[in-house]
């Protein structure tokens, strides 16, 4: 037993001494090869400083285990001469714990003071950059945030970091403009800053920043011109501006930038010419110019020195003139995309250049015309359509519609073909063209003396007529007067399909050259899985909608329409409108199929965020049983979108047209949530304007929304107003249903609803807004101002509620709606300064007669009368007229004509309304 005893000592000790001879051996290693590469870290306040950011981050043991070494086991560190020089959390993943509050908690990253890269990029660090990050991390060299879901604004403490190479910060949802401080980080070579809600213009600062190589500003809200102190970036190779709002023309200084090899200027508002010389970018690859307002001709050695380009693309442009020869040869062309502009002309007849496998053409739109030559088959894939080629075709993988091309299906008739060719003095070719009819023959001549008796008899009865037709006026007029107190001023229930304004007659009516593609019933039983109820999206009013992918990939939306159960043409009326009208902010229409005869089909882009009723409160993770709603400054861009469409189509369309059927499901949003308005159905022109004035209203027919012979209310821009105030309550709230509700439905919830909207309180607001929206103090402003525009369109009386575009000019300045710009206190009111726009949108809530008997006219300009004449040119120029008739205060023609532009533009609220704003 002692024997025992004395072994198991024994083995004891031994066990110890070994223990102790590994522990010095690996004291040993350290102190040797601990001075230099990724191994143990020497300074505890560096391991009690990540320690407390894996807890403030919630990051998980299995990245970061609690009890190892971070330089040694700790995913993502990196570590020299036992300090920490590199973080890269990229894509970890939080503790269930971290998930509950995630945070931008990274305030131990200021004890390790050697830190030269932190990498966040893909992991959620929801909150604001704070300002000690630029103070306390001087030696930062690489700061990458792509991702986080940051918000607020760039801190102006960032241009501290002067040993700053790269700084990355896209998608995420930073708001106000660049500082000016980013100009002093004279040693960044890349910055991205895309796909945010940055507003402002490009800083002249970045004037000093000589060693940037890539500058990245694509996806925000900046606008201005691009300044000229730009030129001086030498290193500059990748520029990209695009998806912004960028105006005037492209400066020519552009052209100074010799190193650049990417140029992205697309989707943006800018004009003139193409004025940069792009002939000294010769290692230019690639530029994008496309969706602007660019005009003017190429010249023809524009290209001839840029033999590295691979991209070309200027469409949907303005440009005009022929086609340089130059363009379409240039060696390593990959894709050139001109589509949509007026460029016109003969394709050059150049030297053929070996095929480049996968190279794209796209010439589609313009108003090109002669014979094909062979320049096209250097390209494996050439889209022609919507010109005027004439002749044979080639051999050539291309799309030929539209054209007027020999024995090719889907071409334009032999009229409009001769037509074109005449106007231009050449002799057209029609020889084959398909479903051709014969030009029409002149008619025989007529007797001009016969002429002139029927002229003559036709003005005397067209005298008695008119005449005739004053006399019934003005009865009518005094009927009118009569019955004023028992006729109703409501809204009024929606119009009636066909209503106001016929249809075209048959499909053979309409220009059917205009309105996208024509697909086959076999391609959309394909695209759509034999309208699979899988696919199905919705059954709307005018038809079901699917959703399809057609051959190539490309998502569409498809409206199956049922004749035999509508009973309706409200595709020709949809059909006939994409002929004639095009703007940005309406769904584009790819295309029709009619070949049926009980079926009709529409074919629509498919907007990846569905629609306003569904994108409100979306789920962002399939996984994930919450929803998220839209933050306020989306909420925003989605309300001027949809005003741009609606102002569009009431003030720049001849006559103006209604939409009339504008809720939230009829506004659609793409991947960057971009309004196009679609349900366009509905849409006809306006019968009447209630914003007339008085002469114009006296010699017109009783309107607006009074019933008319058929008992249907008359279409009326001011019905879209109204019920674009309550998809305005709709953001706001976030109550969802609103704007697809009856009036009689939501009546209760609108008044208590408009009683707590106030212009004397702003914090009134609150008690309605939409709780799961997260603001400051400025956004609430903006909340509270959307707010006020709402109730403005809300008003009862259709004469009494604003114009569109005015709605527009208040939700693109909200915060000049609602503060006081020529005091300089800091105190919130609902006015601005005098003789500004914003100044007369909701004074008249409060000025008396007297208050406006002191004040001087605002200066803008009038809105356009619409008489039996048409519309009138508005006078912009800054003058205003006198007002028609005496006013009713003191204050003579000055106070009247200002008093009346008030409300024309802004009118006054029901007394009842204003009863209760006061109470409040």
């Amino acid at each position: 037993m002692v024997d025992l005893k004395r072994s198991l000592v024994v083995g004891l000790r031994l066990r110890l001494r070994l223990g102790l001879g590994l522990w010095v051996l690996f004291l040993l290693f350290s102190l040797a090869f601990g001075q230099s590469g990724n191994h143990t870290l020497s300074l505890w306040d560096e391991r009690v400083a990540l320690l407390e950011l894996r807890s403030s981050l919630g990051l998980r043991g299995k990245e970061w285990p609690i009890k190892a070494d971070p330089c040694l086991v700790w995913n993502g560190i990196e570590c020299e001469n036992g300090r920490v020089v590199g973080i890269n959390i990229s894509g970890f993943r939080r503790t269930r714990i971290g998930k509950r509050n995630p945070q931008f908690a990274v305030d131990s990253l200021a004890n390790l003071t050697l830190l030269a890269s932190f990498n966040a990029s893909q992991f959620a660090l929801p909150g604001n950059i704070p300002q000690w990050l630029g103070l306390r991390m001087q030696f930062l060299e690489v700061l990458d945030l792509r991702l986080c879901g940051i918000r607020g604004v760039i801190p102006s403490s960032l241009g501290n970091l002067t040993a700053l190479s790269r700084l990355y910060l896209s998608d995420n949802t930073l708001t106000g403009s660049i500082p000016l401080s980013m100009g002093q980080l004279s040693g960044l070579k890349f910055l991205d800053v895309s796909h945010n809600m940055l507003t402002g213009s490009i800083p002249p600062s970045f004037s000093a920043l000589g060693n940037l190589s890539l500058l990245d500003m694509s996806v925000n809200f900046l606008s201005g011109s691009i300044p000229p102190q730009i030129s001086s970036l030498w290193n500059l190779q990748v520029l990209n501006l695009s998806s912004n709002s960028f105006s005037s023309s492209i400066p020519s200084h552009l052209g100074d930038l010799r190193n650049l090899i990417d140029l992205d200027l697309s989707s943006n508002s800018f004009t003139g010419s193409l004025y940069p010389d792009l002939r000294g970018m010769r290692n230019l690859q690639r530029v994008v110019i496309s969706k602007n307002f660019v005009s003017g001709t190429l010249p023809a050695n524009l290209f001839s020195t840029l033999n590295n380009l691979q991209v070309v693309d200027l469409g949907h442009n303005d440009f005009s003139g022929t086609l340089p020869a130059a363009l379409l040869t240039l060696p390593q062309l990959h894709l050139l995309d001109v589509s949509s502009n007026n460029f016109t002309g003969f394709l050059p007849n150049s030297t053929v250049i070996t095929n480049i496998t996968g190279a794209l053409f796209n010439l589609s739109w313009n108003m090109l015309y002669g014979h094909l030559t062979p320049v096209l088959n250097r390209f494996s894939f050439v889209d022609l359509s919507g010109n005027y080629f004439e002749g044979k075709t080639i051999q050539l993988n291309a799309s030929f519609d539209r054209n007027c091309l020999q024995n090719v299906p889907n071409q334009k008739n032999q009229s409009e073909c001769a037509s074109f060719y005449a106007d231009r003095g050449l002799e057209f070719d029609n020889f084959g063209l398909p479903n051709a009819t014969q030009p029409p023959t002149k008619p025989p001549g007529k007797n001009h003396k016969n002429t002139i008796i029927l002229a003559a008899v036709l003005g005397g009865i067209g005298v008695i007529v008119l005449a005739a037709l004053a006399c019934l006026l003005f009865f009518l007029c005094c009927r009118k007067r009569g019955n004023r107190s028992q006729r109703g001023n409501g809204a009024g229930p929606v119009p009636a399909a066909g209503a106001s304004t016929q249809p075209p007659g048959n499909v053979a009516s309409l220009d059917l050259s205009r309105v996208g593609d024509s697909f086959t019933y076999q391609q959309l039983l394909q695209a759509t899985g034999e309208f699979n109820d899988s696919n199905l999206i919705k059954h709307g009013h005018s038809g079901d909608l699917y959703h399809g992918v057609l051959e190539g990939g490309i998502p569409v939306v498809v409206k199956r329409i049922n004749l035999q159960s509508l009973k309706n043409d409200g595709y020709l009326m949809e059909l006939d409108l994409f002929s004639k009208v095009s703007h940005i902010r309406l769904v584009p229409l790819l295309g029709h199929c009619l070949e049926n005869d009980n079926e009709k089909f529409l074919v629509y882009k498919y907007m990846l965020n569905g629609d306003l009723s569904n994108a409100l409160f979306r789920k962002t993770n399939p996984e994930d049983d919450g929803l998220q709603s839209l933050d306020w400054i989306t909420r925003l861009k989605i309300a001027i979108g949809a005003a741009e469409g609606l102002s569009y189509l009431h003030h720049e369309c001849t006559p103006p047209l209604v939409h009339r059927d504008v809720q939230a499901s009829s506004i659609l949003l793409d991947d960057k949530f971009e309004v196009r308005l679609g349900s366009l159905s509905e849409v006809c022109p306006q019968e009447g304007d209630p914003h007339q004035s008085r002469i114009t209203r006296l010699l017109r027919l009783p309107q607006t929304s009074e019933p008319g012979p058929s008992g249907a209310p008359s279409p009326s821009t001011s019905y879209d107003i109204y019920c674009f105030g309550k998809v305005l309550l709709e953001l706001v709230t976030g109550k969802l249903g609103i704007s697809a509700a009856s009036d009689a439905s939501i009546k209760e919830w609108l008044d208590q609803t408009l009683r707590h909207i106030s212009m004397y309180d702003r914090e009134l607001v609150t008690t309605i807004m939409d709780p799961s929206l997260i603001i400051d103090d400025d956004l609430l402003e903006e909340v509270w101002a959307v707010a006020i525009v709402a109730r403005s369109c809300l008003n009862p009386k259709p004469s009494r509620r604003p114009l569109m575009r005015y709605i527009l000019k208040a939700l693109e300045n909200p915060l000049k709606v609602v503060r006081e710009e020529h005091s300089g206190s800091a105190r919130l009111r609902a006015t601005s300064s005098r003789g500004s726009w914003n100044a007369t949108l909701f004074s008249s809530w409060r000025l008396s007669s007297s208050d406006t008997a002191a004040a001087p006219p605002p200066a803008y300009p009038q809105r356009p009368e619409i008489g039996a004449s048409g519309l009138k040119k508005v006078d912009t120029s800054g003058s205003h007229s006198q007002s028609q008739g005496s006013g009713k205060n003191s204050g003579g023609e000055h106070s009247s004509s200002r008093r009346r532009h008030l409300k024309d533009i802004f009118p006054e609220p029901e007394p009842e309304l204003q009863d209760v704003e006061k109470q409040d």
